[in-house]
């Protein structure tokens, strides 16, 4: 690890003026200091805000949530407007990670946590992302673990947050603070493909903060729910995931939204699976033959072509179970 200044500002302007400046925020701290140690990241500042007032989570007009940015992912996954509203975003948190680290980590620093390709983590490694020009050593070598979906010549590294998932499926958007004062990004947006700056994750300008994700009132009723394929049950990061928010009314599907993890570059939204369901009664042969889109647009690598087939019963699986026909 690097040498580092360390301020903990006890204002939200002390901590932006801080952030113009250079300083890289911190809150739990479960992704950067792990990538100082391996010295991925590098920062000469560190600016704590766990202090600030960024949290809460409040309903908003009609039916929405908002969640402050600084509510830790236990304390989101258990509390009873998520819980009963929203229920896939509290199965994402459940399964992301371990008791101790839900407990530290921050509902806006999951969003934005990193990619835990091994190449990009490894500092002998060719890697675009940590080192622009540098070349993609995953796309010649171990990658099973690696994006089909999203993928470009300079990165095929997925993207690692199970909440992102959800949130990608209820059309969230996050809220930002910067010197330049507030905006509001769907998430859909402010996440980024690689494409040919795979260094650019996000739509975050320097010094800005994430302040809270808010998710917008969806018709009821609702139903919700988030599975997660891994190779272990105990913390491990998704081979395939599927978040599934459905409303169906008078048996039909009003409205279908589908999103995936573990297969894409940034959580992956399944737009050719929701088009599929729109407008049809929910049955078995439905979710089968909308689940066949899930990999579409795929493009496998050496030892990733799995990831196809996995999605596709995955998708269908959770939608056998969220649309209640088996």
């Amino acid at each position: 690890m690097f040498p580092f200044t360390y301020t903990r500002p006890t204002s939200t302007p002390d901590a932006l003026a801080a952030g113009a400046s250079g300083g890289r925020y911190i809150a739990g701290g479960t992704t950067l200091v792990d990538l100082m140690r391996q010295t991925v990241e590098r920062p000469d500042s560190v600016v704590d805000i766990a202090g600030l007032p960024l949290g809460g989570i409040t309903a908003t007009r009609g039916g929405g949530l908002r969640i402050g940015a600084l509510v830790s992912m236990s304390d989101a996954a258990r509390h009873r407007l998520v819980r009963t509203a929203y229920p896939v975003i509290s199965q994402a948190l459940e399964l992301s990670a371990s008791p101790q680290l839900r407990n530290m980590a921050s509902i806006g620093g999951n969003v934005l946590q990193r990619t835990r390709c091994t190449y990009f983590r490894d500092v002998t490694a060719a890697c675009n992302k940590r080192e622009p020009g540098s070349g993609c050593a995953a796309r010649g070598g171990w990658n099973r673990t690696h994006a089909i979906l999203g993928t470009s010549e300079a990165c095929v590294a997925t993207h690692p947050s199970d909440l992102a998932v959800a949130l990608i499926a209820l059309d969230a958007t996050v809220h930002l603070a910067g010197v330049d004062g507030a905006r509001r990004v769907a998430l859909g947006d402010f996440l980024l493909p690689p494409g040919t700056t795979p260094d650019r994750e996000h739509d975050l300008r320097p010094g800005e903060l994430i302040t809270a994700v808010e998710i917008p009132a969806h018709p009821r009723p609702l139903s919700s729910g988030y599975l997660k394929v891994r190779d272990r049950q105990s913390y491990e990061f998704a081979l395939t995931s599927a978040a599934v928010v459905l409303h169906i009314a008078d048996g039909v599907i009003r409205t279908a939204r589908v999103a995936a993890g573990g297969v894409g570059t940034v959580p992956w939204r399944l737009h050719a699976v929701e088009r599929e369901l729109v407008g049809r009664r929910p049955s078995p042969p439905l979710w089968e033959r909308a689940a066949r889109h899930a990999a579409d647009g795929a493009r496998p690598l050496t030892h990733n072509g799995f990831k196809t087939g996995l999605l596709e019963r995955t998708v269908e699986r959770q939608l056998r179970t969220v649309g209640g026909l088996r």
